[in-house]
């Protein structure tokens, strides 16, 4: 009887919506990609260097990277490396030249698309005998590493993102999906401090994020001027994350003999992550440059990041933080 009541409930719905399917009438589970916890797939992995001088502003397709890193280079700019996976926009740039920190940072997400628009000579043999597919622009056409007729060079070229990961496809090169890189999403079990803002700070470059209640994220501004990319979207994670690394000379110098810096991203260290309008003292830890980087509270417990876009800024200089008073006023500490 019962089996019999269960066919004509679902006839009677098949009925009411039209031939639906019984599959369609199911409700279907939400995909979230492992890197950002936002919805999406756990796709290949393309990593693209953008440039972040001001020149390059405003930079494109930043807005669907799940992770991007702020690092040093020559002359104390900043440059980033942004990381794709549950979207892969059409367009990503202007796309800049390859650094030596890059190496390590990469390592932890697999055999991931390397997209950049060239290297040091010295460098390019490194790059080569990476774990990592080198999808730089010296063995690409121009159909894919563009020129933007708008922009000057060094800060025209940019890529077509979509037929970059076409050719991959099409070549049946082995690149690494996304997968857990040490840190985990959900609810804050620790307490964090009320801020309202934070600046972060380079040799020749600076960053502040400034918590937006009405959208969930951290607003950046990029050298005093709201980081607005092409689409016209602020930029701004959902967790910012500020990690303190040691940055040191390399090897390695620019075309000009400026000394490439390098930020040591192995080992241990501490930080701050910033979510939910809070601040928290954190320890990071990766044990090796094949593992992922681990963040927990003093005490040892891990501290989840918020679902939405994460972006790393790897610095040696404390940061500034506005923190939000008992009162609702704001007193400025560092």
């Amino acid at each position: 009887m019962f089996f019999k009541r269960l066919s004509l409930f679902i006839a009677s719905l098949l009925l009411l919506t039209g031939c639906a399917s019984v599959t369609q009438l199911i409700p279907k589970s939400v995909q979230h990609n492992v890197l950002s916890g936002r919805e999406g797939t756990n796709g290949p992995i393309l990593a693209v260097k953008v440039d972040d001088t001001n020149v390059a502003h405003p930079q494109i397709g930043l807005e669907d990277a799940d992770v991007v890193y702020i690092e040093q280079v020559e002359g104390g700019l900043t440059r980033l490396a942004a990381i794709f996976s549950s979207t892969i926009p059409e367009r990503v740039g202007p796309v800049r030249s390859a650094r030596i920190s890059d190496i390590d940072i990469l390592r932890q997400y697999g055999r991931v698309a390397f997209a950049y628009s060239g290297a040091q000579k010295k460098l390019l043999p490194v790059i080569q005998a990476a774990n990592l597919q080198n999808m730089g622009a010296q063995s690409q056409p121009p159909s894919i590493y563009t020129n933007d007729p708008s922009r000057t060079p060094p800060v025209a070229m940019i890529l077509r993102a979509d037929l970059l990961m076409a050719k991959i496809v099409e070549k049946k090169y082995q690149i690494a999906s996304a997968s857990n890189v040490g840190w985990s999403f959900g609810e804050v079990r620790q307490s964090g401090k009320p801020t309202q803002s934070v600046a972060m700070h380079w040799p020749a470059a600076k960053y502040r994020a400034t918590w937006s209640q009405g959208e969930k994220r951290w607003l950046l501004e990029h050298n005093e001027t709201i980081d607005v990319a092409d689409s016209g979207i602020t930029l701004g994670p959902t967790t910012l994350v500020i990690q303190m690394v040691s940055i040191t000379p390399s090897e390695y110098h620019d075309k000009v003999g400026g000394i490439t810096p390098f930020s040591q991203t192995v080992g241990s260290g501490h930080g701050y992550i910033l979510r939910d309008g809070q601040t928290f003292s954190a320890l990071w830890n990766r044990a090796s440059v094949d593992v992922g980087t681990t963040w927990s509270s003093p005490d040892g417990n891990e501290i989840n990041f918020a679902p939405g876009q994460v972006w790393v800024a790897l610095t040696d200089t404390e940061p500034d933080f506005t923190y939000v008073t008992a009162s609702a006023d704001s007193t400025k500490t560092k």
